[in-house]
C-alpha cells in the first residue's frame, strides 16, 4: 500500500523541485566519490602502528597538560587565537614526544597524530587541536575516542582522537578533518549551485510545459485557431510543431465538419422544399394528383435517395467499411463499355463522343463495379457540364507502370484556381450550386475515394480541348 502513494507523492512534486534533487545528488555523489579517492591516494605507505597504541602514546602529552592545569589552576594557558588554537596542541604533542624519546628509545609517533587531536574542558567546550565534526565523522566513517584529563581526581579536559578505521587512513583522514571547514563551505555552495541550476534549468522548461498545457486546455475547449510560438530545437520545440500540427488539423476538421453540415442541410433542403410544396398544394386541392406531379414528386424522392446513398457510401470510406472485390480486370475494357453505354445520353445532350486505341497494356488489379462506378461520375460529369455541340474523348496510355485513362472534354473549363478543389464533398464550380446546373458535388469524391483505395489516383488539370480533363491513374498488373 505504501509504494502507490510513494508514487502519488513523487509525481506530485514540481519540476523545479526534481531537477534541484537530481542535481544535489549528482554533486553529493561526486563528493563522496571524491572523499573515497582522497582516502585512497593518501593512504599508501604510512603509519602501520595499531589504534590501540597510538591512543597509549599519548599518555605524555596527557601529563604534561595535567601539569600545566595545576600549575595555572585552570586552562588559562591555552591560546585563544583561533590559529594558534590549531597549532599549539600539536606543537606540544611533539614537545611531549621529544621528551618521551629522550627517557626511552621508541618509534615515532604517527605524523598525522597532531592533526587528529584536539582539547575540550569538562563542559565540552573546543579549546584546541583538530575536533572531527559530526557531518565529517559520518561521510568519512571515522571514529573518535576520548582521553580523560584529570587533576586531583577531577576530570577537567578531554583528549579527543580521530582514529580511522583502517590505521593507513591516518593522513587521509587527517587531511579531510584538516579541511573540514572548507569541505563543509563547498557542500554550501554545491547546494546553492544545486538550487540555482535547478531554478534555471525549471525555468529554461516551465514556459514552453506550461504554454503546452495551457493549448492543450484551450483545444479542449474548442479553440482550435491557437497555436503556440514556442521556437526551440530540442525535444520541446518538436512536441509543440506537433502541437500545432495537430491544432490545425483539428481546425480544418472543425471547418470541414461545420461545411458538411451546412451542405448536407442545403442538398436535402432543396428536394423537401419541392416535396413539401407539391404535397401542400395537393392538400389545398390547387394541384391535381396528376402523372406529371406524381412524376416531379418522384423525382425529388430519387435524388433525396441518391444523396442519402452517396452520404451513406462517404461514411463507409471514413469509417473504413467499404468491401471490394479485387480481381485482375481489363480497365480500358470497361472504361470503353461504360463510354458506350453513355452514347444515347450523349447525343441527347448535343456531344459527340470520341475513342482512343486499345493501350498497349491495361489489366488492372481492381474491384470491376468500383471502377465503373469512377468512369460513369466522370462520364455523367462531362454531359451534366459540358455546352451541346461540344465533344468528349476518353483515350488510354501506359507510362511506366500505371495505366493513365484520360477524359476530355469541350468548353466550358473550370477555373486554373479550382482544379484543386474538384473532388471535394458538395463542392461545385458554379458559386449558385443550382441543381439544374449538376448534382450534390459527392460523386468527385467518392470517386477519388475509391481510387486511393486501389493504390491509384484522379487527376484534373486543364483540357485541351478547352473543358476538363480527368486522368485515372492505377498501377498495371505485369
Amino acid at each position: 500500500m505504501r509504494r502507490p502513494a510513494l508514487g502519488a507523492w513523487l509525481l506530485k512534486i514540481s519540476i523545479g523541485k526534481r531537477l534541484f534533487f537530481a542535481v544535489l545528488l549528482s554533486i553529493v555523489a561526486v563528493g563522496a566519490i571524491g572523499v573515497g579517492l582522497v582516502r585512497w591516494r593518501l593512504a599508501g605507505d604510512f603509519s602501520q602502528y595499531a589504534a590501540n597504541i597510538e591512543v597509549q602514546r599519548l599518555d605524555g602529552l596527557i601529563g604534561a597538560l595535567t601539569a600545566q592545569y595545576r600549575q595555572h589552576a585552570g586552562w588559562s594557558f591555552v591560546p585563544t587565537q583561533p590559529d594558534n588554537q590549531r597549532t599549539w596542541l600539536r606543537d606540544e604533542l611533539t614537545r611531549a614526544q621529544a621528551a618521551h624519546d629522550a627517557k626511552a628509545a621508541a618509534a615515532p609517533l604517527s605524523p598525522s597524530l597532531g592533526y587528529r587531536i584536539g582539547l575540550l574542558d569538562q563542559d565540552q567546550r573546543y579549546l584546541a587541536g583538530a575536533i572531527a565534526s559530526p557531518v565529517m565523522i559520518a561521510v568519512a566513517s571515522i571514529d573518535t575516542l576520548r582521553r580523560p584529563i584529570v587533576v586531583d581526581a577531577h576530570t577537567v579536559g578531554w583528549l579527543v582522537i580521530v582514529k580511522p578505521q583502517n590505521p593507513d587512513d591516518g593522513l587521509a583522514v587527517a587531511f579531510l578533518v584538516e579541511q573540514q571547514k572548507s569541505l563543509l563551505v563547498i557542500a554550501g555552495i554545491s547546494v546553492l549551485l544545486s538550487a540555482l541550476a535547478a531554478a534555471l534549468l525549471a525555468a529554461h522548461f516551465r514556459k514552453p510545459v506550461k504554454q503546452l498545457v495551457d493549448g492543450a486546455r484551450r483545444l479542449g475547449e474548442g479553440q482550435f485557431d491557437m497555436r503556440l510560438s514556442i521556437h526551440r530545437s530540442d525535444e520541446l520545440g518538436e512536441l509543440a510543431d506537433t502541437f500545432n500540427h495537430v491544432a490545425a488539423r483539428l481546425e480544418d476538421t472543425e471547418r470541414w465538419r461545420q461545411q458538411w453540415v451546412a451542405d448536407t442541410s442545403h442538398e436535402l433542403r432543396t428536394p423537401l422544399s419541392v416535396l413539401r410544396v407539391q404535397m401542400e398544394a395537393l392538400q389545398d386541392g390547387i394541384r391535381r394528383a396528376t402523372p406529371d406531379t406524381i412524376a416531379l414528386m418522384l423525382r425529388q424522392v430519387h435524388a433525396l435517395t441518391k444523396l442519402v446513398d452517396e452520404l451513406h457510401e462517404l461514411a463507409g470510406v471514413d469509417e473504413g467499411q467499404r468491401h471490394y472485390d479485387m480481381a485482375c480486370v481489363d480497365a480500358w475494357m470497361l472504361a470503353r463499355d461504360v463510354a458506350e453505354s453513355f452514347a444515347e445520353k450523349i447525343r441527347i445532350a448535343g456531344l459527340a463522343l470520341s475513342i482512343g486505341p486499345v493501350p498497349t497494356r491495361s489489366l488492372v488489379h481492381a474491384d470491376a463495379n468500383r471502377l465503373c462506378q469512377v468512369i460513369g461520375n466522370l462520364l455523367e460529369n462531362s454531359v451534366r457540364y459540358t455546352d451541346a455541340g461540344g465533344l468528349i474523348q476518353l483515350h488510354a496510355t501506359v507510362i511506366r507502370h500505371e495505366l493513365q485513362i484520360t477524359m476530355d472534354d469541350s468548353a466550358p473549363a473550370v477555373p486554373a484556381d479550382l482544379l484543386e478543389r474538384l473532388g471535394e464533398r458538395f463542392f461545385r464550380v458554379e458559386s449558385s450550386r443550382n441543381r439544374a446546373l449538376g448534382g450534390t458535388g459527392l460523386g468527385l469524391a467518392l470517386s477519388r475515394h475509391i481510387l486511393e483505395a486501389h493504390g491509384g489516383r484522379l487527376v484534373f488539370t486543364a483540357s485541351p480541348l478547352g473543358g476538363l480533363r480527368a486522368t485515372l491513374v492505377l498501377p498495371v498488373e505485369d
